[in-house]
């Protein structure tokens, strides 16, 4: 007897669970048909976003290393010309023109699975960079130098605008110019959302700085209205609070207290959380007690002033919020500097550590229920947080545009995948995230098993391995029913893998 070839089978077979799930499999057979030559692209597409989701990497390490590793081929009924370099990259080319019509098959998946509904949106810009020479980036093309979420204002970049619901299910995505500004965003995808939903009273929450006047005054204008619960530049708030220190506070709900101020046919809610004035201020302290020790020991130094300079500049890097509070003053031919706390700008910062000015046409509407809305915006955070982390959309290797928008289309289905294992676990096993269900799910193995026969051929068994108690238990939980195991195969002679 000989045990050949294990591979990783239950992570696969998990994203293989959620692809059908959300009918993926259906909605990309109809679009992506077999090639003349027998290519399955839709196969293709499972395998490159079942990558993403399990082991994120590029393409050459899935052909060259995972592929071959995992149980994929075993679970599609396919071999190794699914994971073929050229097909990898040429599936790439089919995908952007379906990209709509996919939006439409989520919204109605996500409606008939977990009864979503889309009064509220949620809606935010991230964007992802690329550490190549910016001069080799052609003429037109969207990686361009702009203001960089990630701290590498060096590299050209693409801006990912998105769309959530609040429970975080994703709705529509557009990639843009790395040089967009945040608030030329809002009117496009307004006109888009309309025009592939129609239209309805849906409620747009948004950070400060995205909405620009016009888009706000459009908003309002509109028939019927768009409602918006946007965060207010803290600009607007200097202006407004010799009017708001005169109203008196309202408990919205514990630990948050409101202050309304109808004005010009919107309502202004200004918002203090204790537990929000509690982080922020012990974030505040910790910066100011390192920046105040490290200023003590760099003004006992006796060093060029230019390296003061240099040292003097590092630290404002570090503590930024802690830098504003403090005065320094610098001797004109020398290192010496001396340094104080500028007690005005602290009672000022005090004042409004944990406090919030958000603006709304939501005029009828319950102020604890404002509040909650905007603290949903935490759910397009998340959804950046695990496209860059957990996904692993950089780096992006890709040379053109088009593969650069079909890389981020990949990681967007995987997403989705994703998230639907993540309400499956809130609702049925709460406490586990995705990807720590997906390494429980990997932690089941496939192998061959070659056993010879007294005539001579020999009996192939292809078999995953039984989880352990603690993952039987998840499978239950989850309501999952794992596959009979394969049936067996027998040959004349040795058999050999159509992977090796």
């Amino acid at each position: 007897m000989r045990l050949c070839r294990p591979r990783q089978w239950g992570a696969c077979w998990l994203a293989g669970q959620l692809w059908r799930e959300l009918q993926l499999d259906d909605f990309w057979a109809d679009r992506l048909p077999t090639s003349r030559k027998g290519t399955r692209w839709d196969q293709v597409l499972q395998v490159l976003v079942s990558y993403r989701l399990i082991a994120p990497g590029s393409e050459w390490k899935l052909h060259r290393d995972w592929f071959g590793k995992s149980a994929m081929a075993d679970l599609l009924g396919a071999d190794f010309g699914l994971a073929e370099a050229h097909k990898l990259y040429a599936c790439h080319d089919f995908l952007l023109r379906h990209k709509d019509a996919l939006f439409s098959h989520l919204v109605a998946r996500w409606r008939d699975l977990f009864n979503a509904n889309f009064d509220v949106l949620l809606y935010d810009l991230t964007s992802t960079y690329f550490e190549i020479n910016a001069s080799d980036v052609p003429e037109g093309d969207k990686r361009r130098h702009g203001y960089s979420r990630d701290k590498r204002p060096d590299c050209p970049q693409v801006v990912i605008a998105l769309v959530v619901t609040p429970d975080g299910l994703p709705l529509a995505y557009e990639v843009l110019p790395g040089n967009t500004a945040d608030c030329k965003t809002p009117r496009m995808f307004l006109d888009k959302i309309e025009q592939q939903y129609g239209r309805a009273r849906r409620v747009w929450v948004m950070d400060r700085g995205i909405p620009t006047e016009a888009v706000l005054a459009e908003m309002r204008a509109s028939d019927p209205p768009v409602q918006y619960l946007v965060g207010t530049p803290k600009g607007r708030l200097s202006r407004l609070e010799k009017q708001l220190l005169a109203l008196p506070w309202q408990q919205a709900r514990a630990g948050v207290s409101v202050k309304l101020l109808a004005e010009d046919g919107e309502l202004y809610v200004f918002a203090e959380s204790v537990d929000r004035v509690t982080k922020e201020r012990a974030m505040r302290r910790r910066q100011l007690k390192w920046l105040w020790k490290r200023l003590r020991q760099l003004a006992a130094m006796e060093i060029p002033r230019e390296e003061m300079l240099m040292k003097l500049g590092a630290a404002r890097a570090r503590a930024p919020t802690a830098w504003r509070l403090v005065d320094i003053e610098m001797d004109k031919e020398s290192s010496m500097f001396i340094y104080s706390l500028n007690r005005q700008k602290l009672r000022l910062i005090r004042r409004r550590e944990g406090r919030y000015l958000l603006r709304t046409n939501l005029t009828e509407n319950d102020p604890a229920l404002l509040w909650q809305y905007y603290t949903l915006l935490v759910a397009v955070e998340e959804a950046f947080k695990n496209l860059k982390g957990d996904l692993a959309i950089r780096p992006i290797f890709h040379q053109h545009q088009s593969s650069v928008e079909a890389h981020i289309f990949i990681a967007f289905l995987a997403y989705c995948l994703q998230v639907t294992l993540q309400r499956r676990l809130h609702a049925l096993a709460p406490g586990l995230t995705a990807r720590s269900t997906l390494e429980k799910f990997a932690a089941v193995q496939m192998i061959d098993v070659h056993l010879p026969t007294t005539d001579g051929r020999e009996l192939l068994l292809t078999r995953y391995t039984q989880p352990e108690p603690e993952l039987r238990l998840l499978i239950q939980q989850l309501k999952l029913d794992l596959p009979p195991q394969p049936p067996p195969r027998i040959a004349t002679g040795p058999v050999h893998s159509n992977l090796l």
